[in-house]
């Protein structure tokens, strides 16, 4: 077995170990997450070109991270109330109190040259008469 073969294979299953760990108990997207994975695998399964495949087994490990790290699984308990499945992986921001006396400015205009309607190409009209 090749190199990259063997690598794709450990990328293929270890996507599933993490699809198992994040989305555990929710039947509906373990069953989503198992067709997306084995379709994108299998519609790539002939490709020839090594750097191709680096890209796709480097596609793999960057999904696996965002999985593991941003995704946040939660579980209504009762009307309104919902319990929040956090792992030791979870990415975690500052948590910044909010100031309701701060003074948000307003966005730079994006329209340097158009007319008040925004309109591309600086206002001309792209319609053929």
């Amino acid at each position: 077995m090749s190199l990259l073969r063997r690598e794709a294979l450990r990328a293929f299953k270890k996507l599933h170990r993490t699809r198992q760990f994040v989305f555990q108990g929710d039947e509906l997207t373990l069953k989503a997450g198992r067709k997306e994975i084995n379709e994108q695998f299998r519609k790539n399964r002939s490709e020839k070109n090594e750097d191709e495949i680096k890209k796709m087994i480097q596609l793999a490990h960057d999904v696996d991270n965002e999985l593991r790290t941003s995704v946040i699984q939660a579980i209504q308990e009762k009307e309104g109330v919902y319990k929040l499945r956090i792992t030791e992986e979870t990415t975690r921001l500052d948590n910044v109190v909010f100031n309701p006396d701060a003074v948000i400015e307003k966005p730079a205009s994006r329209n340097l040259k158009g007319n008040s309607m925004g309109d591309c190409c600086g206002g001309q009209s792209t319609a053929k008469n």
